[in-house]
């Protein structure tokens, strides 16, 4: 059976292909009554409109946003702040835009395999959790892609939707020195994969990712320096779980525990708890980000507005030169009742 086509169709109705283009395209330039014999003989004759990759290529546009995640796909899927920022992000673009989800990995070397961001057919390209510089970001320029990120820069032109990471650090930070807290274990994300088998210290305290680097950075300003940090995995549960059993093998407990994100603390929460150890009477946790499960275990963390944020990415996507093209949302500490003074301070 021969190709149904756009031609085929223009035939049938006797109209040019340009008309038919149009019933789909440009519904405003035919009248109701041709607009629905076209799309009537269209579907008699299997034809389920306009190539899409031929329309990108007369148009110069995709009809596709894309979101660049930093690590496996699974993770936008598992992760709770992935998952509400992307369906505010989602509420937001969908009625009119297809989202593409762009895992970035690396190679063995571990340098970013930057192939899907050459081949990707979007319009437009978001960036969570990677700095402006980036070789991502470059390449995504490069390519007259526009660019929205996570990542708060001083150029005016740019295009972002962030909070103040640093100054969460800070809040954190300066919570534990009022307790009287100099002992600091801080439990951070690696993208060596889930399968790590231990914990590994970080001598001295860095990470790459842009908003846990700020908020390790303002933790260490408001603590004076007095940090350790650790990893032992992603960013999940089961990586803080593994680091309270590690903790529960040591001679003597920090007085509080700071994961960077809120499944990092609640992970260390629950190992904790599990073996009997007073949280906050012998070791307070805290974490950043204040998800749905945050306020049911009485986790203090730093609260961010993480669906609105994830809105006001997708609404530049839309429109990256539609102002405000560059949004500072507000960060608070809550305190709950996996924080209180430390055991020497008593």
């Amino acid at each position: 059976m021969a190709r149904v086509t756009l031609k085929t169709v223009a035939t049938a109705v006797g109209v040019s292909p340009a008309t038919v283009s149009n019933a789909y395209n440009r519904p405003d330039q035919l009248s109701a009554e041709l607009r629905e014999r076209i799309l009537a003989v269209a579907a008699e004759l299997g034809f389920t409109g306009p190539d899409a990759a031929g329309r990108a290529l007369r148009t110069g546009r995709s009809g596709a946003v894309g979101v660049l995640l930093t690590g496996h796909l699974s993770y936008a899927f598992s992760d709770p702040y992935a998952v509400a920022l992307l369906a505010g992000l989602a509420s937001t673009v969908e009625r009119t835009t297809s989202i593409v989800l762009l895992p970035l990995p690396h190679d063995e070397d571990g340098e970013p395999d930057l192939s899907v961001v050459r081949s990707a057919s979007i319009d437009a390209l978001a960036l969570l959790s990677l700095p402006a510089s980036h070789p991502a970001a470059a390449l995504a320029r490069a390519r007259g892609i526009s660019l929205v990120t996570t990542d708060r820069v001083d150029d005016p032109d740019a295009s972002w939707v962030a909070i103040d990471d640093r100054r969460t650090g800070t809040l954190v930070g300066e919570h534990l020195a009022g307790l009287g807290h100099t002992d600091v274990l801080v439990v951070a994300p690696t993208d060596e994969g889930p399968s790590a088998t231990e914990v590994t210290l970080v001598d001295p305290p860095r990470i790459d990712y842009a908003d846990y680097s700020a908020r390790l950075a303002g933790l260490s300003d408001a603590l004076g320096g007095r940090i350790t940090m650790v990893t032992a995995g992603v960013n999940d549960f089961a990586s803080g779980q593994q680091v309270a059993a590690w903790l529960l093998g040591r001679d003597a407990l920090p007085t509080a525990v700071v994961g960077l994100s809120d499944v990092l603390a609640l992970g260390v929460l629950e190992g904790l708890a599990a073996a009997g150890v007073d949280v906050p009477g012998s070791v307070s946790v805290c974490g950043f980000d204040d998800i749905a499960a945050a306020a049911p275990r009485g986790l203090t963390t730093v609260r961010q507005p993480i669906t609105e944020r994830g809105r006001e990415i997708g609404r530049m996507l839309l429109d990256p030169l539609e102002p405000p093209r560059q949004v500072l949302m507000d960060v608070e500490l809550v305190v709950r009742t996996s924080s209180g003074p430390a055991r020497s301070a008593r």
